[in-house]
């Protein structure tokens, strides 16, 4: 595995003779509740990605470490971008690379806010290449791998946490983070009661429905332990994903 942003132009020519694939790691800053780190999404995604390059052999590209999380910005420290900034980032991003050669675009998400605007920012991508008449415009591939979906990741949480997984602060992501940097685990009392299943608007309302940032789940069951199982089965999953999106058609 090479760091895209370790790497000299001269590295990245070499690269491009061999593969013409990128892993590229997006997420969020955004709260997740009363303990779980605001980088959560980011963090998570980011050694995912490391951990898949590291088996496949593949680049990785800087993490985009700011996503689409209007709906936690009435909790302090949370940064989002608007859908349509998201998406414009994203399609100069792919833009740059593709002129560079790189064809195939493999992004793995951390946050669950980023997925309609990823997927369209693809189509624009796809229409922009043939617009702009970018050599290999044709051959671009880009495709969207959340970890958190991984069926052998839901099925450990499952195992592990029940109904108290939840949706969002979820003991699952937290514990990944526990194992990546156990210096910042935090404590704190959490209530029995939380919230869940409610239709998501605007981040007042969200607040309002999810007081401390939780959605059903409880992050009080994470361990450093239970996170390094996330993260092996996650980099298994997707590594093996990533040498189907490479053979592909």
């Amino acid at each position: 595995m090479a760091l895209l942003h370790l790497s000299t132009w001269p590295e990245v020519a070499d690269y491009l003779t061999e593969s013409r694939g990128l892993i590229v790691p997006i997420g969020s800053t955004e709260q997740h509740g009363p303990i779980g780190l605001i980088g959560t999404d980011a963090i998570c995604a980011e050694v995912i990605a490391k951990g898949v390059g590291d088996a496949t052999g593949a680049l990785v590209a800087p993490t985009i470490n700011v996503g689409m999380a209007l709906h936690h910005t009435a909790f302090p420290g949370t940064i989002s971008l608007r859908p349509s900034t998201l998406l414009l980032v994203l399609r100069d991003y792919l833009v740059s690379l593709a002129r560079s050669g790189f064809q195939r675009f493999f992004f793995i998400n951390g946050h669950g806010g980023n997925i309609a605007t990823v997927k369209a920012a693809f189509a624009e991508t796809y229409a922009a290449l043939t617009e702009l008449q970018i050599p290999g415009a044709d051959q671009v591939r880009c495709e969207l791998a959340n970890w958190f979906m991984c069926p052998s990741v839901t099925q450990l949480a499952r195992e592990l946490y029940g109904d108290r997984e939840g949706s969002h602060a979820t003991p699952s992501e937290v514990a990944v983070t526990q194992f990546v940097y156990p210096e910042a685990i935090k404590q704190g009392v959490l209530s029995a009661e939380v919230n869940r299943d409610h239709a998501i608007y605007g981040a007042v309302d969200f607040r309002c429905r999810y007081p401390d940032g939780r959605m059903g789940s409880d992050p009080s069951l994470a361990t450093p332990e239970h996170g390094q199982q996330f993260y092996q089965r996650a980099v298994n999953d997707l590594s093996q994903r990533y040498r189907q999106f490479l053979s592909a058609e």
